[in-house]
């Protein structure tokens, strides 16, 4: 033990710099005392008195605080409620070397404990604990597992069973293979233990556990299978309400029908299966209900797809106008056949809605095609009729008379009211220029 622990060193050591801050002069006082110090931390012996403190600082530093050097002495002093060191090291090795023996003859090792037990039992009173534990802990998991996988209502039921089963298994681990059929007399008749596993009965544990366990995994694959087949029936039904088209019917009862049989593909014998066959008859019955207009369906869908081809053909015939009345005329037809499709979907059928859809669009295309094959049939008309008179005037009207330029005007005016985007248009454009420049011609003459 030094003479001069640290906490009081630390606390002389401070007084000695507060004296000395900023007295340059003070340096060698410092360093004396200091050194006197230093040594009295590296001598063992009794620690210092307050009166050895003192005779140490004093005749240095006579202003040195009293009240520090006391309060030194007192950290230099050892605490009297602290054992000798001695006294603790004994103890911790003793106690260490006793709890060294006890882990060695507790090993499970049976050279090494049937020894033991056959002359110091006692010994092995931590092993006789703990195999009583584990014991009595697997018995009670074992039948808790028990009750829950084979009586179980929900999936709750199997998750604590599953996790009582784990329990019992590790319990069962911890059972040495050397206790089977061993009782010790002595610390059963202290503790009243009633075990005495046999081979047969730790196998039969086990084995039971063993089943518990794979029981488990068929409810969970049958409980995850209940739940992803219940999601395809549920998002079926959910989608059929909001689709209109007969394409789209068609194919979401065929996920329906897909759904219920990967509902009745679970085993019967699980709890998830006798969940299943209960939603399953609803399933059916939902179906029934609305799979029994099925048939419908695909008739309905067949004119509504038969239409739609009539429609791409009309469409295709009347691009890039203009056109003659005549394939006017045909793409109407096509349009009327599209529409005559669409009239035969009956009104109870899945796809009536879009039937009505298409059918008012056919309406407002075929009452286009027909104002453009009326355009186009009196543009027509009119051109051949204007086209022969200013043929006639130009050809034999050389002098001006008003009957002639009024006829002129009334030409001009005639071919402006052909209307764009026919077959004649450009013609009619190109016939009232000449009007025009004969007009002007015969108005000079005059």
């Amino acid at each position: 033990m030094p003479r001069l622990n640290n906490r009081a060193f630390a606390v002389l050591n401070q007084e000695l710099q507060r004296l000395c801050a900023n007295k340059p002069l003070e340096t060698v006082r410092y360093s004396i005392v200091l050194k006197r110090l230093e040594k009295l931390r590296q001598q063992a012996g009794a620690p210092l008195t307050y009166s050895e403190i003192k005779a140490e600082i004093a005749d240095i530093f006579p202003e040195f605080s009293d009240r520090i050097l006391k309060q030194a002495a007192r950290l230099n002093q050892p605490n009297p409620l602290v054992r000798p060191a001695q006294w603790i090291a004994s103890l911790a090795i003793g106690a260490g070397a006793i709890a060294g023996g006890l882990w060695l003859v507790n090993l499970p090792y049976p050279m090494i404990r049937w020894p033991v037990a056959r002359t110091a039992p006692l010994l092995l009173l931590p092993s006789f604990m703990r195999m009583d534990h584990n014991y009595r802990q697997a018995i009670i998991y074992t039948e808790q597992a028990d009750q829950l996988i084979n009586n179980a209502t929900s999936a709750q039921d199997f998750e604590l069973g599953e996790a009582k089963a784990d329990q019992a298994q590790q319990h069962l681990n911890q059972l040495p293979v050397w206790f089977l059929g061993y009782y010790p007399q002595r610390y059963c008749a202290w503790f009243n233990c009633g075990w005495r596993f046999t081979l047969d009965e730790f196998e039969a544990a086990r084995a039971l556990v063993g089943r518990m366990e794979a029981q488990i995994f068929q409810e969970q694959n049958a409980l995850q299978q209940l739940a992803a087949g219940t999601e395809a029936v549920a998002a079926a039904k959910q989608r059929y309400e909001t689709v209109q088209s007969s394409e789209e019917k068609i194919a979401i009862l065929a996920e329906w029908q897909k759904g219920m049989d990967q509902l009745s593909e679970i085993p019967p014998g699980t709890l998830a299966g006798q969940t299943a066959q209960t939603r399953l008859n609803a399933f059916q019955r939902d179906y029934q209900t609305v799979a029994g207009t099925s048939a419908d369906a695909r008739q309905s869908n067949s004119y509504v797809q038969a239409a739609k081809q009539y429609a791409v053909q009309a469409s295709e015939l009347v691009q890039n106008p203009p056109h003659a009345a005549s394939r006017w005329q045909e793409a109407a037809r096509l349009w009327e056949d599209a529409i005559q499709q669409l009239n035969q979907v009956q009104d109870a059928s899945p796809g009536y809605a879009e039937a009505q859809a298409l059918r008012a669009k056919y309406q407002r295309n075929l009452s286009e095609i027909r104002i453009r094959q009326t355009e186009e049939a009196a543009a027509v008309q009119a051109f051949g009729q204007i086209q022969e008179r200013v043929t006639r005037l130009i050809a034999t009207t050389q002098q001006p008379s008003p009957e002639t330029l009024a006829e002129l005007e009334q030409i001009i005016n005639r071919l402006d009211d052909v209307p764009a985007g026919t077959t004649v248009s450009q013609s009619a454009q190109t016939l009232r220029s000449q009007a025009a420049a004969h007009l002007q011609k015969l108005q000079n003459a005059m």
